[in-house]
């Protein structure tokens, strides 16, 4: 199938997502690589930050839960809005926590940042599906890589705020200025009216009949496919969660390097992601996608292997590039799968991104507690485990049959302007 030549709102539209999803990366990565400085501001164990981090994991855990009844509610752009609203005031919060050493305000930022990405990027990744649909061809890794492009600008901006011996609060002030200026860019972009859930005609009345309501959610729940899949996107990001929350903590505690380098590993990691999204489009349409997550699943196993157990830095430093382009194209082409499952394409895109978000926000903080007994080395080894299982469910990520007996997916229904 040819590829559509979409209007110029919706090419307005994926800018805006761009932006979108390149935001909470700056954030996130702002953050991540200041938290040897925030660590030592705070005068915190390594347990102790796995409790500031639950800041963050609250907030998302509030925001993913949410996220897929209020863009059924209110359509997509409103619940972008109020998340990427969130973000920068979540970073303030941070900032200001940071400043005057207190970790419940460093926390309660935290909370703000992850009910902000969990709201916006449920949303985002049903408008990505949509805007998909619309342009004939593959969009969700670009936009991904946008996220990952965004963490690369920001580790590096962390790297050179460290090196240079930046106050944290004056690094997270500049990054809230930023994300605000960018924001206000995206805003005009967003369609209003995409994801809103609509009766199809002669279907029951909501409120009834066996699709309606909570029992969407049960009835989701009981496909096992979407469960196989649900188990490659709980594995893939809760590796990139673990590198983006505790990688480098990892090269400084674990491997005894500066904080600056410990930083610049990470920003190669964040540089390798984004790398392998918006290279891996002319990879997934020759290998097929079962295949090259079940290769970036082993790939990122491996790295996690090295990194944990080769007592040389150089070595875990290149090892880390493994893991960043094992992981890579993991969560978007998971999304992809899901959407493509079964009927209700929205509802499915939400839950699996619900699955991924938790293991990226909450995942990490439970592995600080396994840091502080067993060290951060030893704390990956889970995470290292579940993407073999990940490699071993990949399969389930395979297009159905009439994808299979040539059918392209983009001429299949399901994703509609609700």
């Amino acid at each position: 199938m040819e590829p559509l030549h979409p209007a110029p709102v919706v090419r307005r539209h994926r800018r805006a997502l761009q932006l979108c999803f390149a935001i909470p990366g700056l954030s996130l990565a702002t953050w991540v690589t200041r938290t040897p400085d925030v660590r030592d501001r705070l005068g915190a164990s390594t347990a102790e930050m796995g409790l500031v981090l639950f800041g963050m994991s609250i907030g998302s855990m509030l925001g993913i839960l949410v996220a897929g009844a209020l863009v059924a509610r209110f359509a997509t752009r409103p619940v972008i809005l109020a998340g990427m609203g969130l973000v920068p005031a979540g970073v303030g919060t941070a900032a200001l926590g940071a400043a005057t050493a207190s970790a419940p305000a460093v926390a309660a930022g935290l909370a703000f940042i992850g009910a902000g990405i969990g709201l916006s990027e449920v949303a985002s990744n049903v408008d990505g599906a949509l805007v998909e649909g619309e342009f004939g061809r593959p969009v969700l890794p670009a936009l991904h890589g946008c996220y990952s492009l965004g963490t690369v600008i920001g580790a590096c901006l962390g790297v050179a705020g460290a090196v240079v011996g930046l106050p944290v609060s004056w690094h997270l002030t500049a990054t809230l200025l930023l994300a605000a200026g960018l924001f206000a860019c995206a805003v005009p972009g967003l369609r209003p009216g995409l994801g809103r859930a609509e009766p199809d005609p002669g279907a029951p009345p909501r409120g009834a009949g066996p699709g309606a309501g909570g029992s969407r959610g049960h009835r989701l729940l009981l496909d096992p496919r979407l469960l196989m899949i649900g188990g490659v996107v709980f594995g893939v990001t809760l590796a990139e969660g673990a590198a983006t929350d505790w990688l480098p903590l990892l090269m400084v505690d674990g491997h005894g390097m500066p904080t600056g380098l410990g930083s610049a590993v990470y920003a190669g990691f964040a540089a390798t992601m984004a790398v392998g999204r918006f290279a891996g489009g002319p990879v997934v349409t020759r290998f097929g996608r079962p295949a090259v997550l079940g290769t970036g699943a082993l790939l990122t196993a491996a790295g996690i292997a090295l990194v944990s157990f080769v007592d040389v830095p150089a070595a875990a430093a290149c090892a880390v590039l493994l893991w960043g382009l094992g992981t890579s194209l993991g969560f978007p082409l998971a999304l992809s799968a899901a959407g493509e499952s079964g009927p209700d394409t929205t509802a499915r895109i939400a839950l699996a991104s619900r699955i991924g978000y938790v293991a990226l926000l909450a995942g990490p903080p439970l592995l600080g507690f396994l840091g502080e007994h067993r060290g951060l080395r030893a704390a990956m080894l889970p995470v290292m485990l579940l993407m073999l299982l990940a490699a071993v469910l990949s399969p389930a990520t395979a297009r159905d049959g009439a994808a299979r007996r040539g059918r392209s997916r983009w001429q299949r229904p399901g994703l509609r302007n609700g």
